[in-house]
């Protein structure tokens, strides 16, 4: 029992997480962000040649490129953030729209 004023649902903070995580700017690209995917992804590459320029030769292949997974490791839980975001704003005027099938989440008693 969906008024015409409900926006369909979002899009599962877990397969925003998924695609995040398997390919770097997926996540966003689900969410339909796909500048700020973009924008992290340079970051990613930028920073990822910064710290192979000035490791220690000796420094394994993760040490080489830290910068790029500390980006990428943010990318992902920025991505998630977003979508889980989405998904509470939309249970949450679902739930005050008084459907509450569609949310999942009951009211507090």
């Amino acid at each position: 029992m969906s008024t015409s004023n409900t926006s369909p649902a979002p899009v599962s903070p877990y397969l925003v997480l998924g695609a995040a995580i398997v390919l770097p700017a997926s996540g966003h690209v689900i969410l339909g962000v796909p500048v700020r995917g973009l924008q992290f992804l340079f970051f990613m590459v930028i920073l990822a040649w910064v710290t192979a320029k000035i490791s220690p030769p000796d420094a394994n292949f993760v040490g080489r490129h830290a910068g790029g997974f500390l980006i990428y490791a943010l990318s992902i839980l920025d991505a998630y953030k977003i979508a889980r975001i989405r998904a509470a704003k939309w249970a949450h005027n679902a739930r005050r729209e008084g459907d509450v099938t569609q949310s999942g989440i009951e009211p507090h008693t």
